[in-house]
């Protein structure tokens, strides 16, 4: 059974900073881009970032660039997000995914095959 089991999210003040960590199983996700995205209330989700096998590619969105940091560790199959200096507008739910072969990024939610059940981040204010 393959599974992505997010964790770390919770509640932060504005200005802080949370690290997400999704850690995969029950597959090998060799070549394959993963990504982190993010539903908040009343909204579609969105792709927030997303990370190549080697971690030679990254994409961002243009509302987290330069605040957030995805990463990945091959060897233990897990990603994580880094949040730094959030803003209440980051409250959402986040989701892991995995695209299912080796492949280049995903741009889309539809080009994912694994999700994880997602994190809560509430950034207060």
């Amino acid at each position: 059974q393959v599974q992505l089991v997010e964790s770390g999210g919770g509640l932060v003040q504005a200005g802080g900073s949370l690290r997400l960590s999704c850690a995969a199983s029950g597959r090998t996700f060799s070549g394959c881009a993963m990504g982190w995205f993010r539903q908040a209330p009343g909204k579609e989700r969105e792709l927030v970032a997303a990370i190549s096998w080697n971690g030679g590619s990254t994409y961002y969105a243009d509302s987290v660039k330069g605040r957030f940091i995805i990463s990945r560790d091959s060897a233990k199959n897990t990603v994580y997000l880094e949040l730094n200096r959030v803003k209440p507008e980051d409250t959402a739910v986040y989701y892991c995914a995995a695209r299912r072969w080796e492949g280049g990024l995903g741009y889309s939610e539809y080009e994912y095959y694994y999700w994880g059940q997602g994190t809560q981040v509430t950034v207060s204010s």
